[in-house]
């Protein structure tokens, strides 16, 4: 057919499933893309928990207890809840296949629910707590955020031996910053435990990738944790206890697992160089 206006030909419009199949790859979400945006959905949901659950009856004078104890473990688990889905994309990537923009839309999500919403806790923590200093705790939440900013920048950037991570996973420096609130410790060492792990997230210190044996432990410990802040949250006997003790282990493992691995690189450097005055010798 002719178009009696421009005089060339018409082509009629193609049927939804030719629309769909002439769809650049880089606009088609995978089923690990959608795990990664479920990962950015629950982060903004802490974020709106924390807001609407802890800081607003704050400013609004009210002293209820128990709906700021709820809100805080939804946001809580709401972070652990996206650690599952950021352990679940990459996993499901390895095995099926992710889009194009699979990684950029991992770094956006990441920084959504490991970045702004642990910082924005931290801040929140910083004007509800009795001894805490507003500003200073603002300052420390700009740290954590800003660390998570250069670890992500970092990822994309620098290429590391396989298996490993190169300074603390914003997953688990997340969860350890939110851990460290959590134990309500006075509030110098909340601060400067916070700055260390943030310090952490951009240190060259090697971390391991979560696969294998070590995925299921960590899905495992998430749904554990999962598990203790719903009984802090329902106030079941020895709650608090239970909530206290995790989140204790959590902080542990932040600042053993540096240890480990120092003693790692130190005992490989010093194997290195035994060898090389071995070689030497004649």
């Amino acid at each position: 057919m002719i178009d009696p206006e421009t005089q060339t030909g018409w082509v009629p419009e193609a049927d939804a499933e030719d629309d769909t199949e002439d769809m650049p790859l880089s606009m088609r979400l995978s089923i690990a893309d959608t795990l990664t945006l479920g990962n950015a959905t629950c982060g903004f949901m802490a974020v709106y928990f924390t807001t609407t659950g802890i800081l607003i009856p704050h400013l609004q004078g009210s002293q209820e207890t128990g709906m700021g104890r709820h809100s805080a473990a939804t946001a809580v688990i709401l972070m652990l809840l996206a650690a599952i889905f950021d352990l679940c994309d990459g996993l499901v990537a390895r095995k099926l296949r992710s889009s194009p923009m699979g990684a950029e839309l991992d770094n956006l999500s990441d920084l959504i629910s490991f970045g702004l919403a642990p910082a924005y806790f931290v801040l929140v923590y910083g004007m509800v707590a009795d001894d805490a200093h507003q500003r200073v705790a603002a300052v420390a939440a700009i740290v954590v955020l800003l660390a998570v900013v250069l670890r992500l920048a970092r990822f994309s950037c620098v290429a590391l031996k396989d298996g490993t991570f190169q300074g603390m996973p914003s997953p688990f420096g997340a969860l350890t910053v939110v851990s460290i609130v959590l134990l309500e410790l006075p509030f110098v060492p909340t601060l400067l435990a916070v700055i260390g792990v943030a310090w952490l997230m951009v240190s060259r210190v090697e971390y391991p990738k979560p696969r294998g044996v070590l995925a299921v432990g960590m899905l495992s410990w998430i749904v554990g944790a999962m598990g203790l802040l719903a009984a802090w949250a329902f106030d079941a006997p020895g709650g608090q206890l239970l909530l206290q003790t995790g989140c204790a282990l959590q902080v542990v493992l932040g600042a053993v697992i540096p240890l480990f691995a120092t003693a790692r690189r130190v005992n490989t450097f010093r194997d290195n160089r035994r060898e090389a005055r071995t070689a030497q010798l004649p």
